[in-house]
């Protein structure tokens, strides 16, 4: 408990010093409020639009919650094939690599036009999202397996599967945990990019309101939160990796 404290507190104190710093800046240069609202006034925001905020929030989170498990399954697939199959690697890695660099906004039309306005078009978008980073960790952590257990295995007669299972797939959860940790984060603003392209519920569509009322205390009330649903994502992923990778070994300070 002791050391947990200790990791928490640093980054506590510093966003309540940044809080602290951003109210009375904006109380001492008087900064109108649909600029730069203070922390006070987004807290009020808050309290005021509770229930439409939750409403909007819950939506962006079952987005989340379908698109995030369908990228991550589709990214371990990838890295699997493309580990097990070398000649498909070399064929699809840089593919996918030039894929990475056409944002995802880009995308939202192309996929309006192609799938309509319903939930297909947005799981599609936070699925792109979502599998690159899984992809790459994961054949990251297959391709640096202990070669020496892998030699002795080989002597020992063990199969390829063998390997897999016992050898490669285990020393990759690391990894792939930290693919993992990345793609959550990116899921939420997976469904807040798809919900701007076209919905009538979600955070993002919440945001798009805000925006045109000049309401900024509720753009940053929505943007308070979708961090917040991003931390609790990987904190989630953080706890799972604890549980399952308990042989890792751990650092000390």
């Amino acid at each position: 408990m002791r050391s947990y404290f200790k990791q928490i507190w640093p980054p506590l104190v510093a966003v309540v010093l940044f809080l602290g710093i951003w109210q009375a800046a904006v109380s001492v240069f008087q900064v109108e409020a649909y600029f730069l609202p203070g922390p006070d006034a987004i807290f009020r925001a808050s309290a005021d639009n509770a229930a439409s905020i939750w409403s909007h929030t819950a939506a962006t989170l079952r987005l989340t919650l379908i698109g995030f498990p369908i990228g991550t399954g589709v990214g371990l697939i990838v890295a699997l094939l493309l580990h097990l199959l070398p000649w498909l690697k070399r064929a699809i890695y840089p593919l996918l690599i030039l894929s990475q660099n056409v944002p995802s906004i880009a995308l939202a039309p192309l996929l309006v036009i192609w799938f309509g306005f319903g939930l297909l078009p947005k799981v599609v978008l936070i699925t792109l999202v979502c599998f690159f980073p899984v992809a790459v960790a994961a054949m990251g952590g297959l391709a640096q397996s202990d070669r020496t257990m892998m030699n002795y295995m080989k002597m020992a007669g063990a199969s390829q599967w063998q390997i897999f299972t016992k050898l490669e797939l285990p020393g990759s959860l690391p990894a792939l945990f930290s693919g993992l940790k990345i793609s959550a984060t990116y899921a939420v603003m997976g469904a807040v990019v798809a919900e701007w392209i076209g919905a009538d519920k979600g955070l993002g569509y919440y945001m798009l309101l805000q925006k045109s009322a000049y309401h900024t205390d509720n753009v940053f009330v929505a943007i308070a939160i979708i961090v917040l649903l991003s931390l609790v994502l990987f904190a989630i992923i953080a706890l799972l990796e604890k549980w399952l990778v308990r042989w890792k070994p751990r650092q000390t300070s």
